[in-house]
């Protein structure tokens, strides 16, 4: 079984625009939302901070392949073309330019270390 890739980054949202971004996500394209799966992204969801501060979170198999779907998709094209302007400092499109942050700690990883560490003891 192939352990998942967590991807975690952070955007941020223009506070002058942050009720249309809300509102472009209630509901986000259903052809969209078709498009991201079929990327092989999984367990998506991004969290709204104060003043804009966006936080994404999804897991995939092959992070460079869901990548170069979603740049070859003309949907998603449209779409984060769309979405461009909703971000501050971003060069590039919100999929291909957000930096992935740095996973510092894991539950269920550390717990399967854990016991894993028991059964050879």
């Amino acid at each position: 079984m192939t352990t998942p890739h967590r991807i975690c980054f952070q955007l941020q949202v223009r506070p002058d625009l942050l009720d249309e971004y809300l509102q472009r996500h209630s509901p986000v394209w259903p052809e969209m939302l078709a498009e991201i799966a079929a990327a092989g992204r999984r367990n998506y969801s991004l969290f709204l901070g104060d003043g804009g501060t966006l936080i994404g979170y999804y897991e995939t198999d092959d992070d460079q392949a869901a990548q170069a779907y979603l740049e070859q998709s003309e949907i998603a094209t449209r779409w984060e073309a769309e979405m461009s302007r909703f971000f501050v400092g971003l060069d590039g499109r919100p999929d291909q330019a957000a930096t992935p942050l740095t996973e510092v700690f894991n539950l269920a990883d550390q717990l399967s270390a854990t016991a894993s560490d028991d059964e050879s003891e």
